[in-house]
């Protein structure tokens, strides 16, 4: 595929739905909404399917893909779960939870999504659009988000078009991502022991209700799952952070009160923030100014996970 060329566009209409299951079965491309952001979908059992997502890309080999399930059942054809992970999976799924479970032996997955690890990040989406494209391949999909990697994850067609080009056969255009932020991803660990891999929309203290106790903090610098890499969502010029004022050549994202030239949610509202997040990264990048700063915004609740995204941008 060429990338200075455009992808086919789909509408989410069952015969766009339709296409887009046959590309994917045949071993390409598509490009799909989630509740999340757009993610780049391949069948996760062919490796070459998996292969194609990773050059698309230019994705490090070494960082693991997550796979889309229909169910619970799908899962377990796919992984163990332990009955804390049954649990997780009846409060949260479909939903922006990835969990980060041991493979099950024979499992119909390529040996490069789990970049030769002996664990698999699934993920159960509630997107009506993401469902039927599962729904009409009947496979598993693996699906990173779409756009090139490091830099700053899709939220709408527009943005996938931009970024990817020609590199993927088709994007169906569902409009807006509603959450804007990548999902939790959860690590089970022996015993009663978890971790947050990756902050999502689904905080720490709403999983550890579930899970009965509070998580280990995150010490292994491994690469186990997608977003651990130090540098990520990155916008391609400088980025400063907790900035009450701008300098002059620094376009500025807002937030509450610190309105800048576009702002995450005039009223301090993090849910709002987290769904724009993206969307003004991208307006940040396309603005003449070579540098972004950006205000601060508090790590309560979902502002954990969008700080995360943040420093990895400006690292």
């Amino acid at each position: 595929m060429n990338p200075a060329s455009r992808p086919r566009l789909l509408t989410p209409s069952s015969p766009d739905l339709a296409a887009a299951g046959e590309i994917l079965r045949s071993g390409g491309l598509v490009a799909v909404p989630t509740e999340t952001v757009y993610g780049l979908a391949a069948r996760a059992d062919r490796d070459e399917s998996v292969a194609a997502i990773y050059a698309a890309k230019g994705r490090p080999s070494f960082n693991p893909l997550i796979v889309h399930v229909a169910d619970l059942a799908a899962a377990q054809a796919i992984a163990t779960l332990d009955t804390r992970a049954k649990a997780l999976a009846e409060a949260f799924w479909p939903g922006p939870l990835t969990m980060v479970l041991p493979l099950r032996e024979g499992a119909p997955v390529a040996a490069a999504v789990t970049a030769g690890l002996p664990t698999v990040a699934l993920r159960c989406p509630a997107h009506p659009v993401m469902r039927a494209v599962i729904a009409e391949t009947g496979l598993p999909l693996a699906a990173p988000s779409a756009n090139a990697s490091g830099g700053v994850s899709p939220t709408s067609a527009a943005h996938v078009v931009t970024s990817l080009g020609g590199r993927v056969d088709a994007v169906i255009d569902g409009g807006p991502c509603e959450a804007g932020l990548e999902s939790t991803i959860v690590g089970l660990r022996e015993g009663d022991r978890w971790q947050v891999l990756r902050p999502g929309p689904i905080a720490a203290d709403t999983l550890a209700q579930v899970l009965g106790c509070a998580p280990d903090p995150v010490i292994s610098q491994a690469i186990e799952a997608p977003g651990q890499l130090a540098s990520h969502y990155a916008p391609g010029k400088p980025v400063r952070l907790d900035a009450d004022a701008a300098e002059a050549d620094e376009f500025h994202i807002g937030f509450g009160s610190i309105a800048g030239d576009a702002t995450l949610s005039s009223s301090g509202d993090l849910i709002e923030a987290a769904s724009r997040l993206y969307a003004l990264l991208h307006q940040g990048a396309a603005a003449s100014h070579p540098r972004i700063a950006i205000a601060p915004v508090p790590e309560t609740g979902i502002g954990a996970a969008i700080n995360d995204r943040l420093r990895r941008a400006a690292a």
